[in-house]
C-alpha cells in the first residue's frame, strides 16, 4: 500500500491592485497575479510541494479589496504570523496578504456556498489626475447621477441576464440572483488627487458571469448619457430580450471587495 502523505489546507485573504497584470489564471508569457503568489510561495516554501485555488479569478487590471485563496500543503506551518510575514515581505509591493487560517478537507473553496460583492468606482464631467487611473474610471461625458441610481435599482433580484454575459451561448445558465445593486456617493476611497465628487455601483450576489458587473456599469453609463432609458433596462432583463449590450466599462474601475463564504 503507497504511503499518501497527510495534506494541509489554509485559507489565505489577500489584496491587490491589478493594473500592471493580466487578471489572476496563469498565461504564457504575461505577468499575473497566480504567477506572482506562486513564485513568492515556491521562493519561502524553498521549493516544497504546494498548490493554489483562488476563489474567483479577475479579469486584467482589476483589483480587489479582499480575495482569497487556498494553499495546499504536505506540511504543516507552524507559525502562521511567521508564515504571513514572510509572505509580505518578499511579495510585490502591489499584492498584500491579509490573513491565513487553517481550514479542513472538507472546505471546497471552489464549491463552498459564497457570496461575492464588487464595487464599481467612477467619476465624471472633467479629466482627472492621472493617478486616479489604477482604480477609477472617468467618464467625460456628463451624466444623470439620478437615473444611474433608477436603474441600478433594476438590476436587483431574479432576472434573464444573458445580454450581460460576455459571448454567451445557448447553454448557458441565465437566470441569476443579484442580491445588491446600488448606485452611491463614493466615501470609501479617498485621495487629495480626487475630483470632488466621485460614485461607486455596489453589487452583491452569489456569482457573477464573465465581464457582467462591467457590462451592467457600461448600460448604466449609456443610461446616464441618454443614450438608453429605464424601460430598455427593464425589457434587456425578460427571458425573450435579443438585445445584446455592448458597452463593457473599463476594467479598471472594478473591484473586488470581498467574498464571504457561507
Amino acid at each position: 500500500m503507497q504511503f499518501q502523505p497527510k495534506k494541509y489546507y489554509y485559507l489565505i485573504n489577500f489584496q491587490y491592485l491589478g493594473y500592471r497584470f493580466h487578471g489572476w489564471q496563469k498565461q504564457p508569457n504575461v505577468k499575473t497575479l497566480h504567477l506572482m503568489v506562486d513564485r513568492t510561495l515556491n521562493y519561502i516554501l524553498e521549493g516544497k510541494y504546494f498548490k493554489t485555488l483562488v476563489s474567483g479569478r479577475t479579469d486584467a487590471m482589476v483589483s480587489a479589496e479582499n480575495a482569497t485563496f487556498e494553499l495546499f500543503l504536505r506540511h504543516e506551518i507552524e507559525d502562521l504570523d511567521v508564515f504571513l510575514n514572510l509572505f509580505n515581505y518578499n511579495l510585490p509591493q502591489d499584492i498584500r496578504a491579509l490573513a491565513i487560517k487553517e481550514v479542513d478537507e472538507k472546505f471546497n473553496i471552489i464549491n463552498h456556498p459564497k457570496t461575492k460583492e464588487y464595487l464599481y468606482l467612477f467619476t465624471y464631467g472633467e479629466k482627472c489626475h492621472p493617478f486616479c487611473a489604477p482604480i477609477m474610471t472617468t467618464i467625460l461625458d456628463d451624466l444623470d447621477i439620478e437615473i444611474m441610481k433608477q436603474g441600478a435599482k433594476l438590476f436587483e433580484g431574479e432576472h434573464y441576464l444573458k445580454a450581460y454575459c460576455y459571448k454567451p451561448t445557448d447553454k448557458g445558465i441565465y437566470t441569476r440572483i443579484i442580491d445588491t445593486c446600488e448606485l452611491i456617493e463614493n466615501t470609501i476611497y479617498t485621495a487629495n488627487y480626487f475630483p470632488e465628487k466621485t460614485y461607486i455601483l455596489r453589487v452583491r450576489g452569489k456569482g457573477f458571469m464573465r465581464n457582467q458587473i462591467r457590462l451592467m456599469m457600461g448600460t448604466l453609463f449609456d443610461l446616464g448619457k441618454g443614450k438608453l432609458s429605464l424601460k430598455d433596462i427593464k425589457a434587456s432583463l425578460e427571458p425573450n430580450n435579443t438585445v445584446k449590450m455592448n458597452f463593457i466599462a473599463p476594467a479598471s474601475g472594478l473591484i473586488l471587495n470581498k467574498v464571504d463564504f457561507l
